[in-house]
C-alpha cells in the first residue's frame, strides 16, 4: 500500500487499515509531511519510491485521543489554533503556515488544563500542549527530539503560560533538545516547558482549547484519554 499526502491522509488510512497486515509506504506530499520525516522519508518522489521499492518495513505505533485515531502527533492550544486557520486558507504549503502562525502568534492566550498520569496530577496553565509518538509537527520543526516512533511511549510537551516575548527562546532550547525528560512528580515553578514519557494520560480542558489531530483540525473536548497503540502498523523506512 502506498499513500501519497501528508500526514492527514497517513491518518485516515491507517486508521482504516488497522489490523490489516499490509507494509505502507509513503510518499510525502503534504504541507509538513512530519511522519514520512521522523521516519526518514524524503520528500523527493524518486528517493521515496526507492525506499518503498527497497527498504524494510518496521512497526510503528499509533495512539486514541479518546476515540480518534492519531499515528504522529496532536496539539490542543496554540498549535490547534493555527492549525485550524491554516485549513481556511486557499494556498497550502511552509509560506501560507509560517504566515497564519505569526499572525495568530500576537492572539495567543494560555489555557488552563489538568494533567492526569498513573501516579501524579498537575493543574498547568499552558499555550499549547502536543502530545507526539513522531518527534515533530512536520517541516523537520522537532518538538520532541527524543521521541520514538517505537518504544510504546508518548512525548507530552507543555509549553507553559509566560511572557510572550520569551516564548520564542522557550520553545526553540526544547526544539533543539536542551531542555531534559522528567517526571511530572519533579515539576517546579521555574520549569517553562514540561518534557515527559507515558503511555497514557487523561488531560482536563475546561477552557476547550482547541484541538488538531495530525494537523488537521477536529472538535475538542472537555476532556481528553490518551493511550498508545503499540505497534499499529508496517511502515517501510529506509534500511
Amino acid at each position: 500500500m502506498v499513500i501519497c499526502g501528508g500526514d492527514g491522509t497517513v491518518n485516515a488510512v491507517v486508521a482504516a487499515l488497522q489490523g490489516v497486515q499490509v507494509n505502507i509506504g509513503i510518499i510525502p506530499m503534504g504541507s509538513g509531511n512530519g511522519l514520512a520525516f521522523a521516519a526518514k522519508i524524503p520528500k523527493q518522489t524518486t528517493r521515496a519510491l526507492e525506499i518503498i521499492f527497497r527498504g524494510k518495513s518496521s512497526f510503528v505505533d499509533g495512539f486514541y485521543i479518546n476515540e480518534a485515531f492519531s499515528c504522529m502527533l496532536c496539539g490542543i492550544g496554540f498549535d490547534a489554533l493555527v492549525a485550524h486557520e491554516f485549513a481556511k486558507q486557499k494556498r497550502r504549503g511552509l509560506q501560507t503556515y509560517i504566515k497564519v502562525a505569526a499572525i495568530n502568534y500576537f492572539k495567543a492566550r494560555p489555557y488552563l488544563f489538568e494533567i492526569v498520569l498513573k501516579d501524579s496530577k498537575l493543574q498547568v496553565e499552558a499555550f499549547f500542549i502536543s502530545i507526539a509518538n513522531s518527534n515533530q509537527f512536520g517541516n523537520n520543526f522537532t518538538i520532541a527530539p527524543q521521541a520514538s516512533l517505537n518504544d510504546g511511549l508518548l512525548d507530552i510537551v507543555i509549553v507553559k503560560k509566560m511572557n510572550k516575548f520569551q516564548l520564542p527562546f522557550s520553545v526553540i532550547s526544547q526544539v533543539t533538545g536542551i531542555n531534559a525528560k522528567q517526571q511530572l512528580s519533579d515539576y517546579t515553578e521555574k520549569k517553562q516547558i514540561i518534557y515527559l514519557q507515558t503511555d497514557s494520560l487523561v488531560i482536563r480542558n475546561p477552557d476547550a482549547a482547541p484541538l488538531h489531530i495530525d494537523g488537521d483540525p477536529r472538535d475538542t473536548s472537555k476532556e481528553f484519554t490518551i493511550s498508545t497503540i503499540k505497534d499499529c502498523f508496517r511502515l517501510l523506512q529506509d534500511c
